[in-house]
């Protein structure tokens, strides 16, 4: 008999009639760690009651001698109804010999499933969305650290969109030859957007266009071999197009170059030109073979009075070149214009109005031959000059290429000829001296050339 004043307590070892007030009741005996309450009307349901008052639905039957236990959510969130639902729908399953795990495992795979095929379709959708451009940025960051400067700044003027603010002179800079591509889908490339583009470039700058062409190419092959973008391209390269190559022509070799009895003519027009850093840079092109953006990148520091040397920033393959440099003789004449020069930051052909080195002075060099009556003379023509003169001295062959930075075309060349400075200064010295004579230009060679000048 219950007290008076007091519920009755529960026995948990029968089954009860559930109800709202007897769930509230159901409390856990302090000895327990959980007891269950069971339910008479829908076999096999119980609810867990647990010493921190946690009351949570399961069903419990055996199927196939095991006991299986599966769990129906938490009351009263879960109603009485809801539960005893759920547990004859578990019973009527285990019953006929489905375990209702397995059920449970075919619906998760099925929803993992759909889920994978939705989190594909999305991230497809959102691949075929990349742009040229913006798999371009990626790109150029991956590979950059194994180009040189000179390689990424093509890379990247290839695709600059232009319109920013000439450094020199008036106006606005051009898009790169590929920034027609950046803000096309990387989907969308073809084979005949490639070889419309290169029907357009054709006529305005080919030779840009040309070298436009071998980077798409290489860019495009880099996609072609990354899981994110292969699927978004075609199994043959776009840029691999021989009609592209066809409307954009074949470079012709240049073939300007300065002869013998040129050089009178010319040394006099360049010496009248008004910039001192132009003349002097003109003239060592001619007297140092070397390339143009390689001289004019000349810093104060690479110049070495002392053991009479330049250090020209060169590539790696060049021969005599090492950790991207190469070391030429300092010939007197050179030096004497060198010194004349004012020193107004690190650039030996400095700017007078900003902290850099001039702009090619290609318009120069124009005038210059103008006045001199040469015709298709180039900055590269000065550098090819010199190589070609130097034929009148038969100077060998592998000197040339070497103060000239030409990588080594013979296993001799470059495993078997080790030559130090004073030795390329011998032959250096006097093709310099040749020239001066052929141009009528007065020089004595043992003269100590001017201090440099500091200029304010």
């Amino acid at each position: 008999m219950a007290r008076p004043g007091k519920a009755a307590a529960i026995d948990y070892r029968a089954a009860h009639k559930l109800t709202h007030g007897l769930l509230e009741r159901a409390a856990c005996p302090p000895c327990s760690r959980f007891v269950l309450l069971k339910d008479a009307e829908a076999r096999g349901l119980r609810l867990r009651v647990t010493q921190a008052g946690g009351k949570h639905w399961q069903f419990e039957t055996r199927l196939k001698g095991k006991l299986i236990t599966r769990s129906l959510g938490e009351w009263p969130d879960v109603s009485i109804t809801a539960a005893q639902q759920a547990a004859r729908t578990l019973r009527n399953l285990t019953a006929q010999g489905t375990d209702p795990r397995e059920i449970e495992r075919q619906e998760r795979a099925e929803r993992e499933a759909a889920s994978a095929a939705a989190a594909a379709e999305a991230a497809a959708v959102q691949a075929r969305a990349v742009t040229v451009g913006e798999a371009w940025a990626v790109y150029i960051e991956a590979r950059s650290p194994y180009w040189g400067e000179l390689h990424l700044l093509d890379n990247v003027g290839m695709m600059a969109p232009g319109g920013v603010p000439k450094k020199r002179g008036t106006g606005t800079t051009k898009p790169g030859p590929l920034a027609h591509f950046a803000p096309l889908c990387l989907a969308d490339v073809s084979g005949e957007l490639v070889q419309a583009w290169a029907a357009g470039e054709a006529g305005a700058r080919p030779t840009r266009a040309r070298l436009g062409l071998h980077l798409f190419h290489a860019f495009l092959s880099w996609c072609s071999e990354r899981p994110d973008y292969a699927a978004l391209l075609p199994d043959k390269n776009p840029a691999r197009n021989r009609r592209a190559r066809e409307a954009l022509g074949k470079p012709r070799p240049k073939q300007d170059a300065l002869l013998r009895e040129q050089l009178a003519a010319f040394f006099a027009a360049v010496r009248g030109l008004r910039s001192p850093a132009v003349r002097v840079y003109l003239l060592a092109l001619l007297l140092t073979g070397a390339r143009p953006g390689e001289l004019l990148a000349l810093r104060w520091e690479d110049v070495n009075t002392q053991w009479k040397g330049l250090t020209i920033r060169d590539k790696d393959a060049s021969k005599g070149g090492r950790d991207g440099t190469r070391q030429i003789p300092l010939t007197p004449y050179v030096w004497h214009l060198l010194a004349g020069l004012p020193r107004r930051n690190a650039w030996v052909f400095s700017s007078d109005t900003m902290d850099q080195p001039i702009s090619r002075p290609h318009l120069r060099l124009a005038d210059a031959c103008a006045v001199a009556g040469i015709e298709g003379l180039t900055l590269h023509g000065l550098r090819r000059s010199f190589g070609t003169l130097s034929e009148w001295l038969e100077l060998p062959a592998g000197v040339v290429a070497q103060i000239q930075g030409h990588k080594p075309s013979a296993t001799a060349e470059k495993h078997y000829r080790v030559r130090p400075l004073d030795l390329l200064r011998l032959h250096h010295e006097k093709l310099e001296a040749w020239m001066l004579e052929q141009a009528g230009v007065q020089f004595d060679a043992q003269a100590e050339p001017g201090r440099l000048r500091a200029v304010q």
